[in-house]
């Protein structure tokens, strides 16, 4: 089976393209052929490429120009013909315009991989939705919901994404001390810690707000976050700074900026928060948990379906600062259940190998494909 993936972005910049990199390492050797069309150059192109997988550059510039969208669309669907290939996978519902498009011109099947949950506000992901797709593999139960409520109704499997777990394997990184030391973070007291990009709904805010009450306990008690400023929101990370000023935690809470060796920082932390309003999944949750790290998440979407609660972790809601508060007190007042919850999520997050991923991604191709008539 040969399978054209068009991708539209050439450098990581969040999960998506983390889960793109896992089904590559993962699906070589799976009796599937990969083509990866990427939509602009970048790092990318050729991380892939070394992987022994061909790629393409097909620069498609922004969706609106349509003097490059219709000749984009065009060179899509010649690639898959020259190819012989089997069906076009999109990665997410913008680049189904483009892919959905081509399968169309080149008569092969197509779907594409929902990384969002399209609420109301997602008007273009319904104008996705009407080009054809044998299915829309969704990454959560929330997403899977949603997606199902728009028109035309698509078969929606749901397939998790998964976790490199090589890299967040306890004995794998420096012990939490020395991990504190070599990053330059506070050897002692209690280290709050979120990573992700610097955007409102992620939450960083939430949790420098519920930081004064934290240290009224634990005065010795510093908090971290790791992330850079994204392009959508580059006032956020200025709002922050001034949050920390107001509240007088210029001493307290350290802004690390974009990290590239994520487990270590995570291995810092005796405390893992992931504030995110609504997260389509959470991938980073399932890294601390493979640290075995007590972590809060948010009550709502991705993280429900990936934690107990009271069990492998605690949930909060969204923007609720003295909720979060008090979970982060609770790890920290009771070690044993800190201990106990931590153990349970090293468990937990064995289920979300990128092994099991790719497999199980594979098998949702293979069945769409099999389906056209």
């Amino acid at each position: 089976m040969k399978i054209v993936i068009v991708m539209p972005l050439a450098e990581q910049r969040g999960g998506g393209e983390m889960m793109l990199w896992d089904l590559m390492q993962q699906g070589r050797n799976a009796g599937v052929e990969w083509l990866v069309i990427f939509l602009e150059d970048g790092p990318m192109v050729e991380q892939v490429r070394k992987l022994g997988i061909d790629t393409r550059v097909v620069s498609s510039g922004r969706l609106r120009e349509i003097h490059r969208f219709i000749p984009t669309v065009f060179k899509i669907a010649s690639i898959a013909k020259r190819e012989r290939a089997d069906a076009i996978i999109n990665w997410m519902w913008i680049t189904h315009i483009y892919g959905g498009l081509a399968a169309l011109m080149a008569g092969l099947p197509s779907m594409w991989y929902q990384l969002e949950v399209p609420y109301d506000k997602f008007w273009m992901v319904r104008l996705a939705t009407l080009l054809p797709a044998r299915a829309i593999v969704t990454l959560s139960k929330d997403g899977k919901e949603a997606q199902g409520q728009i028109w035309p109704h698509r078969p929606t499997p749901l397939v998790y994404p998964g976790v490199a777990l090589d890299r967040f394997e306890p004995s794998a990184v420096p012990s939490p001390l020395e991990a504190r030391r070599k990053l330059g973070l506070p050897l002692n007291g209690p280290l709050i810690g979120i990573v992700g990009r610097l955007q409102r709904w992620k939450g960083m805010h939430v949790v420098v707000e519920a930081m004064p009450k934290v240290l009224q306990k634990y005065p010795d008690a510093h908090c971290v976050l790791v992330g850079g400023k994204h392009d959508l929101e580059p006032d956020y990370e200025d709002f922050l700074k001034q949050q920390i000023a107001t509240l007088e935690l210029s001493d307290r809470v350290i802004m690390a900026g974009l990290q590239r060796n994520i487990p270590e920082w995570v291995q810092a932390m005796d405390v893992f928060i992931h504030a995110s309003d609504k997260e389509p999944f959470g991938i980073v949750i399932i890294e601390a948990m493979a640290l075995g790290k007590p972590v809060i998440a948010g009550n709502a979407g991705g993280p429900t379906e990936i934690i107990t609660d009271g069990i492998d972790g605690l949930l909060t809601p969204y923007d609720d600062a003295d909720a979060l508060a008090i979970a982060i007190l609770r790890y920290l007042d009771d070690q044993e259940f800190a201990r106990n919850a931590a153990v349970a999520a090293r468990q937990r997050a064995l289920d979300f190998s990128t092994q099991r991923y790719a497999q199980n991604f594979i098998n949702a191709v293979r069945s769409a494909v099999s389906n056209v008539s």
